[in-house]
């Protein structure tokens, strides 16, 4: 992992963490798919929980001089965050039970710990 992907991969993790994102999920998808290398999935309880977690992702990601771009802020149902290598998915526990991305791209390990 270039060392500039694993500084933005720790800090998104980091992000999630402080606003008390839950089930954090990192999907190393790295010859999986030409989408991102790395997925990171977790929920919110509420749609201010998902807003202030996706806002949090983004505020990181800008200070490592990453182009952002967002989809799904005004339902804050699923926030995707595009972040290059790495893409964020912030869920409503609702949402994100229905989805269930991890079962989707079961093929891609899960990272432990960056």
């Amino acid at each position: 992992m270039a060392s500039q992907t694993e500084a933005l991969l720790k800090a998104v993790i980091g992000g999630a963490e402080d606003k008390k994102a839950h089930d954090i999920v990192t999907l190393n998808l790295q010859g999986i798919s030409l989408v991102a290398d790395y997925f990171v999935i977790c929920h919110g309880n509420s749609d201010t929980q998902v807003l202030a977690i996706a806002d949090e992702i983004r505020k990181r990601a800008e200070q490592f001089g990453m182009r952002v771009r967002m989809e799904g802020l005004e339902t804050a149902r699923w926030v995707l965050i595009d972040m290059g290598d790495i893409v964020a998915h912030v869920f409503h526990k609702d949402e994100r039970e229905y989805y269930h991305l991890e079962r989707l791209w079961s093929d891609a390990k899960v990272v432990e710990r960056v």
